[in-house]
């Protein structure tokens, strides 16, 4: 496990952007192999999204052979709602960019069979080769897309009811009213997660504190599911100073050690 610790948002978003544009041209994907990125969505990855509309406008990274998969999607809202996945991902991101529609993926909450959906999302992302790099947030609970505390670390594409603290955390989005929230999602499972080839997540300030502390020095446990990325071969933190701020001193002072002589993103050849 790696932890990136930065400064700030702007700090996080700009080293966790540089990372995936490195990622994507590495890889020099073509239509008969394309580079699988995995997309979160929530107010943490923003600023990420925001510097990489900015690197494929300059012309630094081009995602026209990238396939993405969506992390979740809420039940039983329109696709056209302004606060349903489909719409953020599309205002937020996909608009603006030279991505194919046809290789965005995002599950379909108002699916008649909802287990058939779940099992063609995991079949499409096997067909795909697999996701090469997922990103992700964190709940302040510590779940990972849609995955909440208690969800099995072995888990699958499924629907999830929300916790009340999840719903409290979302309503923000929909008029600060919990009764606006949707009370159930579809998503990716902790065990699809675990499949991919690296995993990279964004956090930042206060709120994210306790998930963080849970994940990099408490045990796996199913009560923080995003603990679970202990267990990840390739898996990568990018925090700002006070979403860390809960870690032992001796924690937060070997990452920022081990870390002191990695590459700097500015350095990133893009």
């Amino acid at each position: 496990m790696r932890v990136i610790i930065e400064p700030n948002y702007e700090k996080i978003s700009e080293w966790a952007a540089r990372y995936v544009v490195s990622r994507i041209n590495a890889a020099n994907p073509t239509p008969e192999k394309p580079f699988v990125l995995g997309c979160p969505t929530g107010s943490s990855p923003i600023g990420l999204y925001k510097k990489l509309i900015e690197y494929n406008k300059a012309g630094k990274v081009s995602f026209k052979n990238v396939i993405t998969f969506n992390m979740d999607e809420y039940c039983n809202l329109p696709e056209e709602h302004p606060e349903s996945y489909h719409s953020f991902m599309w205002n937020t991101f996909f608009k603006h960019i030279d991505i194919n529609p046809e290789n965005v993926n995002i599950l379909n909450g108002n699916a008649e069979d909802i287990e058939a959906e779940c099992a063609n999302y995991e079949a499409r992302i096997k067909a795909a080769g697999g996701v090469d790099l997922f990103m992700g947030g964190v709940g302040p609970d510590g779940h990972i897309a849609f995955n909440e505390p208690t969800a099995s670390l072995y888990s699958r594409t499924h629907e999830q009811a929300l916790t009340e603290e999840t719903i409290l955390a979302n309503c923000r989005f929909f008029d600060n009213d919990m009764t606006k929230v949707p009370k159930t999602a579809l998503t990716v499972g902790v065990g699809t997660i675990l499949d991919a080839k690296s995993v990279m997540i964004v956090a930042n300030g206060y709120g994210k504190t306790r998930a963080l502390k849970d994940a990099i020095e408490g045990g796996v446990s199913q009560m923080c599911p995003l603990s679970a990325l202990q267990l990840h071969p390739n898996a990568m933190f990018i925090v700002d100073e006070t979403a860390v701020s809960e870690l032992k001193v001796s924690t937060y002072r070997f990452f920022k050690d081990v870390e002191r002589n990695n590459i700097d993103p500015e350095s990133i050849k893009i």
